[in-house]
């Protein structure tokens, strides 16, 4: 039998997934590794860790498999986006890399708006200048540290430094390419315009492929180190968000997801390119040849409900602990016992700021309607559904660009909440479901690297074999209809507070 290996190089780890030809797992490994902060507003991580750790984690899942390294038929990389990886010309790394998180490059960000123009950036790169893309880092590093932007050769994504060091080869493909902010996202390459604009060398950037491509194979010595067999075809594979649509099925039009982790995204796939020229939303290349997706981001959404429960819940975690179970598990239950509306209390779930539908990195969290009457469970849930009217909020930027959702996966820590999947069902007014195969980027990595090899002719193929629907949240009427009412208060708070959010960012006491 065939099989195919999912490599998922994320912010805490890297997760290592062996599959068979029919998307069943047969061996996992993570590997965990620290994220650095040496000052406030950084974050950095060396690849050097995202190596080993992918490295030993091939090793453990073809040890614990049994498989022979010769029936792995091809392998797929998925990865944390946007992260900046530079090589000297002995293909050493120069620092450790910047990635996606980093708040450093605000004034790098207005340098790219000065350079190439706001309008300009959305037609070409189909996103406005934002802190988290590389390109914003890329400046950083110049402006900051011109001595080792001087030794630079190459500039890789995470993903693609473990691509070189299993292939020896520079390559990306075009769905993480989309989020360097120096690729003509319709054209699926390179912006010669855009690289002029802010004096980039194209020479250091890698060349692009389509996600199912065949990138490079496996050397010999990646062989001796990971125990794969030299010569095994790696494939472009795709960033973590158009992995994991194609871990969900997420591969046609009509399709969506809606992730909730720490941060939370709705995902839209698109056989024709949309661009919201208000750049409240991502628009990408996907993993899908010859199409994108759009995507819209809330900051903190699990983040919300865990920062409260780490806050105020230790009564609840301790007795999970003696439980033996989740938890949230007990979030679920305190949450069943409160209505719609948590009793008139409404929550903004702008810890850290907003993106979508926002873009105002001086949002923080407000509790709006708080009084003596509410409880601790009243607060849980309108955490819970403060972040659902979130999520509907990229929803409605998505539908207001005329693109269509009638089918919504549900994936991320939060999708596993069978009471944020009925808000989400009853704020989407579309069934919720979530996949009986939990892998998501990996998986989604992995048939990439199926269809490149043959296994499948192509990715709607691939999901159709593979991934199936597991539990489906039906949108009930009566909870749409009060949804529908206090989403709309939701709506109005922002407006009403983003001056004061402006003079709280000023204020020096």
């Amino acid at each position: 039998m065939p099989y195919v290996l999912g490599i998922d190089i994320g912010t805490s780890g890297t997760k290592t997934v062996l599959f068979d030809e029919n998307g069943g797992p047969v061996s996992s490994a993570t590997h965990e590794y620290p994220l650095y902060t040496p000052k406030n507003g950084y974050a950095e991580q060396s690849p050097e860790d995202w190596w080993n750790a992918s490295a030993g984690g091939v090793r453990d899942v073809i040890d614990e498999s049994g498989v022979d390294a010769s029936e792995i038929k091809g392998i797929g990389l998925s990865g944390q986006m946007h992260g900046l990886v530079m090589l000297d010309g002995d293909d050493k790394v120069l620092r450790k890399s910047i990635i996606w998180c980093d708040q450093r490059t605000a004034a790098e960000a207005d340098e790219i708006t000065k350079r190439a123009g706001r309008d300009k950036l959305i037609e070409v790169t189909a996103n406005p200048a934002i802190t988290g893309f590389t390109a914003a880092k890329i400046l950083w590093v110049r402006n900051n540290e011109p001595e080792i932007y001087e030794k630079c050769r190459h500039i890789l994504l995470p993903k693609d430094y473990i691509r070189f060091m299993l292939t020896g080869e520079y390559a990306t493909e075009v769905s993480d390419a989309s989020g360097m902010q120096l690729l003509d996202v319709p054209k699926r390459d390179w912006s010669g315009e855009i690289l002029k604009l802010l004096e980039i060398d194209g020479a250091l950037l890698p060349k692009v492929y389509e996600s199912p491509e065949i990138t490079g194979k496996i050397t010999k010595s990646a062989a001796e180190l990971t125990g794969l067999a030299e010569g095994t075809p790696v494939v472009g594979g795709a960033g973590d968000n158009a992995a994991a649509a194609v871990g969900t099925g997420v591969v046609e039009d009509g399709k969506a997801f809606t992730t909730i982790g720490s941060s939370g995204v709705v995902f839209a796939h698109m056989s024709n390119i949309a661009i919201d020229k208000g750049g409240r939303v991502h628009t990408f290349c996907c993993a899908v040849p010859g199409a994108w997706h759009v995507m819209g981001v809330t900051q903190s959404a699990g983040l919300s409900l865990k920062w409260f429960r780490d806050n105020f819940c230790w009564g609840e975690m301790e007795t999970a602990l003696q439980m033996g179970v989740d938890p949230y598990y007990l979030t679920d239950k305190a949450v069943e016992a409160v209505p719609i509306g948590s009793n008139r209390l409404i929550y903004l779930p702008y810890l850290n700021g907003e993106r979508t539908p926002h873009l105002d990195p001086n949002a923080r969290g407000v509790f709006f309607g708080l009084s003596s009457m509410h409880k601790k469970r009243d607060m849980l849930r309108a955490i819970m559904e403060g972040v659902a009217f979130s999520m509907r909020d990229c929803a409605e930027v998505i539908r207001e660009m005329g693109i269509s959702v009638s089918d919504m996966m549900a994936c991320g820590g939060g999708g596993t909440s069978p009471i944020w999947r009925q808000m989400l069902a009853d704020l989407y007014s579309c069934p919720v479901k979530t996949t009986l195969n939990k892998e998501g980027p990996a998986l989604g990595a992995a048939l990439l690297a199926a269809v490149g090899t043959g296994i499948y002719k192509s990715v709607p193929e691939a999901c159709k074999a593979v991934v199936k629907p597991e539990r489906v949240q039906e949108p009930i009427a009566e909870n749409t209809g009060k949804y529908e009412k206090a989403y709309s208060l939701y709506k109005s708070l922002y407006p009403a507070v983003k001056d004061g959010y402006r003079a709280l960012a000023e204020l020096n006491l």
